[in-house]
């Protein structure tokens, strides 16, 4: 048995193919402690802190007053910064769904060439931070933009920022969220069989009538589902209010989280529970909603033949290409370049030339401004431990998931993706709450440390970690497990000697997303960090309020180039995967 070499060998009466010839059914060997740990880890990175949210909302100072709570949320500003959370969110779904289900249906059933770099790039536009993108957009529209100059466009010198306020937030966010709705879409079409298409042609129906009568009729459901995750996104976005809101009092319900916070520190706790509790309570109607649309479906089906490209363009094609290219230029070439020149430009209102050119702000940020240096390190620091520490424990859980939780593991697994679900503010009060007070039994506290950072990126990417593991996990036959079981393996050297290796490229997936993810993260950072904790997304944010546009355009396009290069070798590793586990593989 090639699978159980390294391991301690005991005697047995039979092989495990005689074992299966005689139809004795495997188990996983007993281990309890596997169990109940993945259920403690469920637990603790998904229940507590959410428990605890609603504690400080619903009894604030220890005693039951919901009251207090309802009181805070029907506030004026509250009121107010809700309206203005759930108008932003509609409308910019209105504009990710339009835009990001035409790019699904182009790549996905056209015969479209260069399909891969176009997915690549869309996908690689949604990586991007948020408030990298708003500030990208920014640069682009301002009255200082280096390219709007060029081309002749500049507005005079004082014009306000048009994108400043409701609908540059809105405009912006659908941008950024198409592709969410995109990777949704692209996921029910593989769900479609061809067979369905092949019978329309028989019929005579042309490309335009299969797709419009057959195939969005098919794909309802997923339409519903991306329009409720890119609204569940919109409503827990910060980046993108915070700089093109704030600037203008424009407050949403996470901005006005983050103001509250910051003005008032801890003393306005249940004040800011009770908000992120609506700001949850509107993001969970969202998940379970989009949850009730997946059922609906029905059970799966097998599928001989999923669907392949049927539309044939012909000599439109090259249009349709230099149509989505330059949808892809809009959206991420033009604003990525107007940063870069804001950046490579040595002063404000000085026009880019190459005698002007200048590479000094790179230096200020990479190599001269401590603060700027540290959040790199900081950054690099905490997305590569919760990458690593995330991967290594996902093998065990997607292991024990697949193979020993049973009935349990659909209730893990909604834990589990509770701090992933929710928006960032919240999971960030809910640790400010967890974490406020020294730990009980040790009287340590964590809070104001780097290890309650990584606490909220272990809770929050964990979902995301598990991702490729359990896809690889259900792959993998039991009869490795059963021979190594025959060989008197116990449960952790299974782990070790034979579903380690199997998951370790699954494994790698998952830390290179974690570290993907985590990198440019703001939303959860900008209300735990401290002095000397500080993460490239609270150092960009900080620097654009400062006025130094430029340094943090270098910031922003140092931190792009990072996410560039993970995202490459993401690809790189995705060809020894399954399909589908990388969301551009289309």
């Amino acid at each position: 048995m090639t699978l159980a070499v390294g391991l301690p060998r005991k005697r047995h009466g039979a092989s495990g193919l005689a074992l299966r010839r005689r139809g004795a059914a495997w188990r996983a060997p007993r281990a309890p402690f596997l169990p109940a740990l993945i259920i403690l880890a469920a637990l603790l990175f998904g229940a507590l802190p959410v428990l605890r949210l609603l504690l400080a909302a619903l009894m604030p100072g220890g005693r039951f007053a919901p009251e207090a709570a309802l009181e805070t949320i029907t506030s004026r500003s509250a009121v107010a910064a809700t309206l203005h959370s759930f108008d932003t969110a509609f409308f910019s779904t209105l504009g990710a769904l339009a835009l990001g289900t035409l790019v699904a249906l182009a790549l996905g059933v056209t015969d479209l060439r260069g399909r891969r770099p176009l997915a690549f790039g869309f996908v690689f536009s949604m990586m991007i931070a948020p408030q990298v993108a708003a500030l990208a957009f920014l640069s682009l529209l301002a009255p200082n933009s280096q390219l709007l100059a060029l081309l002749g466009l500049a507005p005079a010198p004082g014009t306000p920022n048009p994108l400043l306020g409701r609908g540059g937030i809105i405009l912006v966010m659908a941008l950024h969220h198409a592709p969410l709705v995109a990777m949704t879409v692209w996921s029910g079409l593989r769900s479609i069989p061809h067979s369905l298409v092949e019978a329309a042609q028989m019929e005579g129906a042309g490309p335009a009538t299969i797709t419009a009568r057959i195939l969005l009729p098919v794909l309802r459901p997923q339409l519903a589902a991306a329009a409720l995750v890119a609204f569940v996104a919109g409503i827990g976005n910060f980046g993108i209010p915070a700089l093109l809101g704030l600037p203008v009092n424009y407050l949403t319900l996470p901005t006005l989280i983050y103001r509250r916070l910051s003005s008032f520190g801890p003393e306005s706790l249940p004040d800011v529970a009770a908000l992120a509790v609506l700001v949850g309570l509107v993001a969970t109607f969202g998940i379970l909603a989009g949850m009730a649309l997946t059922r609906r479906q029905g059970g799966r089906v097998e599928i001989e033949r999923p669907l392949e490209p049927f539309w044939r363009l012909g000599r439109a094609r090259a249009f349709v290409a230099a149509g989505l290219w330059a949808v892809l230029l809009l959206k991420l070439g033009l604003p990525l370049l107007a940063l870069l020149a804001e950046a490579l430009t040595p002063a404000l209102g000085v026009p880019l030339s190459w005698q002007s050119l200048t590479l000094d702000k790179f230096a200020e940020v990479l190599l001269r401004q401590s603060a700027t240096i540290r959040a790199f390190r900081n950054s690099f620091a905490f997305a590569a431990i919760a990458g690593i520490v995330l991967a290594l424990g996902s093998i065990a859980f997607a292991y024990g998931l697949e193979r020993r939780l049973g009935k349990l593991r659909r209730v893990v697994e909604l834990v589990v993706e509770l701090p992933y679900a929710l928006p960032g503010i919240v999971l960030a009060i809910a640790c400010i709450l967890l974490f406020l007070k020294p730990l009980p039994l040790i009287g340590v506290s964590i809070y104001g440390t780097p290890f309650i950072i990584l606490f909220a990126y272990l809770a929050r990417f964990l979902p995301l970690a598990l991702k490729a593991p359990v896809a690889a996990m259900a792959q993998i036959e039991a009869h490795h497990e059963e021979a190594a079981r025959l060989d008197g393996a116990g449960t952790w050297q299974m782990l070790r000697f034979i579903v380690a290796p199997l998951l370790a490229p699954a494994a790698a997936i998952s830390a290179l997303m974690v570290f993907l993810v985590a990198f440019n993260e703001l939303t959860v950072s900008a209300l735990l960090w401290s002095s000397g904790t500080e993460t490239l997304g609270v150092v960009l944010f900080s620097l654009k309020e400062a006025g130094l546009a430029g340094e943090a355009a270098a910031v922003a396009i140092s931190a792009i180039a990072v996410i560039l290069v993970a995202m490459l070798g993401l690809d790189l590793l995705g060809r020894r995967l399954t399909a589908n586990v990388l969301p551009w593989r289309i």
